[in-house]
C-alpha cells in the first residue's frame, strides 16, 4: 500500500476521523464535512480523493467517484458518477436503480454541495445500504440544514478539535505570498447555448449547468440533444467528437441549421452519421425503443429488425430507416434474436427458452394436396427439431451446407452449436451475453463458420466449431459486452461491439484496428448493416453510422 501524505493546514485529526468513519461498518453512511467559508473543507476532501482513488488503495479507504461541481448541476452529478463507475444512466432514478442492482460498496464524494436537487439525490442514494457519501456543505447553508438533520456523522471544521495548531502554523508560514485579484467564477461566464460551435468547445460542465438552468428554452434543439447524449459529452474530448455525438441524437424538429453546422464541426472524425431517428421524429417516424435487433434476411434483406420490450418487431430500411414491416410476437419477449436465410427468426427469451417464428419467411407452407405431395421438412423445421430442448442466454444463426448452424451461449460462459456442426467450447468466465456467426470463405467452395462470443467477463472471443477456441480475445474492456455483430469486409472480418459503459467498438479482426464511439445513452443492441455501417439501437434513438476509410485504419481511435 502506498504511503498517505499528511493533509495540509494541520488537519491530521480531521483526516484520522474521516478514515475512521470510512472503515467503521456501523457508522452512519453519510459523513457531512461542514464549516465556514475558507476553513479547509475542500482541501481535506481533495486530500482524501487524491489518495483514495489511487490503484491499490485498500477497500475501506477507496473513493470510487468524486463530483467537484455537485453544487451546480443535477444532470452533471448523475452523469459524472455514472461515468466514473463505468455505467450509463440518464436520470437520478436510473442511477439509484443501477447502484441498487450492483450491490457493491461504493463511496462517493460531493464537494461544495448546495443545489437542492442534488441534496434530494443524496437522500435517495442513502436509501441503499451499499452506498457511503462524503458531502461538503457550508455551515448554515440550506444543504447543511437539510443534511445535518438526517442521520449523519458531521465533521465541523470550525471546531478546534479537528486541527493540530502547531502543524497549522508551520503550514501557514510555508505558504507563498497571496496573489491579488479575484479569479473569475463559473457564475461570471456567459455562454451562447444556441451556438453549436460554442456548445461543443466550452467546458462541458458549464454547458450542462446552463442547459439545466434553461428550463423549457430548447435553444433550437441543442438542449434536448445534449440531454440525450450528456454522459458522452462530459468526457474529455475534442469539440468535433462532441458535435458527432450531438448529431447522432439530434431530433428532426431541431433548427434545420444545426445539423449542417454539427456536420462541419465533426468533419475530422472517423465516423459520419448516415441517419438517426429519435423519439418524437415524424419524417420518417422513430421506430420505437430497441431491446435487441438483427439484420433482416429473405424478403427483409437490406433491413434491420428491431424488437422492443413488448415483443413488437419492426423492420426498417438500413439505408434510411423507413418502415418496411411490423409484427407482434405471440407471448415472446426476446433477449436475443437472429434470423435465418429464409427470414425465420430465432429467439432466446429472458428464461433462456428458444423460439422460432416463421411469420416473415420467404417460403409459404403448402396446404392440402400440395402439402402431402411436397411435405419434406424445411431447414427451419429441422432446426426446430434440433433445438427442441435447447436453452441459452444468447442465440445466433449462420449459413452452412445443409440447415446451417445455430450457436447458443449459456450462463456459465459455454457456447455450443447445433445443426451442421455439433460442438461446444468454454469461452468465458461469466455468462455469454451475445453471439454472432460469420461464414469465412477459405476458397471458392469451402467456408469456415466462425462464432464471435461476447461475455459478461468483458471479452469477445472467436471460435471455429469443431476446433479449439482461438487464443486470447478479439476485444476486451473492463466492462461486460452488451451486443456483438460480425461482417466480412474486403480485408477481413470486422466486429461491432457494444459495452455496458455506453461505448461502441468497431474492430478489424485482422489488423487489430479499433474505433470507439459513445452516443451517450445506453446501447441496447448493434447490427452491422455493412462492414463499414453500424446501426445502434437505444431506448429513445436508433442511429446509423458510417465509418470513413475503414480499410486504411490502424491502431486505436477513441471518441
Amino acid at each position: 500500500m502506498k504511503r498517505w501524505e499528511r493533509p495540509a493546514a494541520g488537519r491530521e485529526p480531521a483526516a484520522a476521523a474521516l478514515l475512521g468513519w470510512l472503515a467503521d461498518p456501523v457508522a452512519p453512511r453519510l459523513c457531512l464535512v461542514s464549516g465556514s467559508e475558507g476553513c479547509g473543507k475542500s482541501s481535506l476532501l481533495a486530500w482524501l480523493v487524491h489518495h483514495g482513488t489511487r490503484p491499490g488503495t485498500p477497500t475501506e479507504r477507496t473513493v470510487h467517484a468524486v463530483v467537484p461541481f455537485a453544487g451546480r448541476s443535477l444532470w452533471g452529478t448523475v452523469w459524472s458518477i455514472s461515468e466514473q463507475l463505468g455505467v450509463v444512466t440518464r436520470s437520478p432514478e436510473e442511477l439509484v436503480a443501477t447502484l441498487k442492482a450492483d450491490g457493491r460498496r461504493t463511496v462517493m464524494a460531493l464537494p461544495d454541495l448546495h443545489d437542492d436537487a442534488v441534496v434530494g439525490l443524496v437522500g435517495d442514494l442513502l436509501e441503499l445500504p451499499n452506498i457511503r457519501l462524503i458531502v461538503e456543505a457550508r455551515t448554515g447553508s440550506a444543504a447543511h440544514r437539510r443534511l445535518s438533520a438526517s442521520a449523519c456523522a458531521e465533521l465541523d471544521l470550525n471546531l478546534d478539535q479537528w486541527r493540530d495548531q502547531a502543524r497549522f502554523m508551520q503550514w501557514e508560514a510555508s505558504l507563498p505570498a497571496a496573489r491579488s485579484g479575484a479569479e473569475p467564477s463559473a457564475g461570471d461566464i456567459t455562454l451562447d447555448l444556441s451556438d453549436p460551435a460554442t456548445v461543443c468547445a466550452a467546458d462541458p460542465w458549464l454547458v450542462t449547468a446552463g442547459f439545466e438552468a434553461a428550463g423549457h428554452e430548447e435553444h433550437g434543439g441543442l438542449r434536448a440533444a445534449w440531454r440525450r447524449a450528456g454522459q458522452s459529452l462530459v468526457r474529455d474530448q475534442s469539440s468535433g467528437s462532441r458535435a458527432l455525438s450531438l448529431l447522432s441524437v439530434l431530433g428532426d424538429g431541431a433548427d434545420p441549421r444545426l445539423a449542417p453546422a454539427l456536420e462541419q464541426l465533426a468533419d475530422g472524425e472517423p465516423w459520419q452519421v448516415a441517419w438517426s431517428r429519435v423519439r418524437g421524429d415524424v419524417k420518417p417516424p422513430w421506430p420505437g425503443p430497441v431491446k435487441v435487433m438483427v439484420n433482416g434476411q429473405g424478403r427483409f434483406a437490406g433491413s434491420v429488425l428491431l424488437a422492443d420490450h413488448t415483443g413488437t418487431v419492426r423492420a426498417v430500411n438500413a439505408t434510411d430507416a423507413t418502415a418496411r414491416g411490423r409484427m407482434q410476437l405471440a407471448e415472446i419477449r426476446p433477449d436475443s434474436v437472429s434470423a435465418m436465410a429464409d427470414g425465420t427468426m430465432l429467439m432466446a427469451d429472458g428464461k433462456g427458452r428458444v423460439h422460432l417464428d416463421s411469420t416473415w419467411t420467404t417460403r409459404a407452407r403448402p396446404s392440402g394436396i400440395a402439402e402431402l405431395l411436397d411435405g419434406a421438412p424445411t431447414a427451419a423445421d429441422r432446426l426446430k427439431t434440433a433445438l427442441q430442448d435447447a436453452s441459452g442466454t444468447a442465440i445466433a444463426w449462420g449459413p452452412g451446407p445443409d440447415i446451417g448452424l445455430v450457436a447458443l451461449g449459456d450462463g456459465s460462459g459455454t457456447v455450443y452449436t447445433v445443426g451442421d456442426i455439433t460442438s461446444s467450447a468454454a469461452l468465458h468466465d461469466a455468462a455469454v451475453t451475445d453471439l454472432a456467426v460469420l461464414s469465412l470463405p477459405l476458397d471458392d467452395e469451402v467456408s469456415l463458420p466462425i462464432v464471435y462470443s461476447g461475455g459478461a467477463d468483458g471479452t469477445v472471443r472467436a471460435w471455429a466449431p469443431g476446433h479449439d477456441p482461438m487464443p486470447g480475445s478479439v476485444a476486451k474492456r473492463a466492462c461486460p459486452v452488451v451486443s456483438v455483430d460480425a461482417a466480412l469486409s474486403a480485408s477481413g472480418p470486422v466486429l461491432a461491439v457494444a459495452w455496458t459503459d455506453g461505448a461502441l467498438s468497431w474492430v478489424h479482426c485482422n489488423t487489430g484496428a479499433q474505433v470507439l464511439f459513445r452516443p451517450g445513452p445506453p446501447i441496447r443492441s448493434v447490427a452491422l448493416a455493412a462492414a463499414d455501417r453500424v446501426v445502434i439501437g437505444m431506448d429513445e434513438a436508433v442511429t446509423c453510422l458510417t465509418l470513413k476509410a475503414p480499410d486504411h485504419l490502424s491502431g486505436d481511435t477513441a471518441l
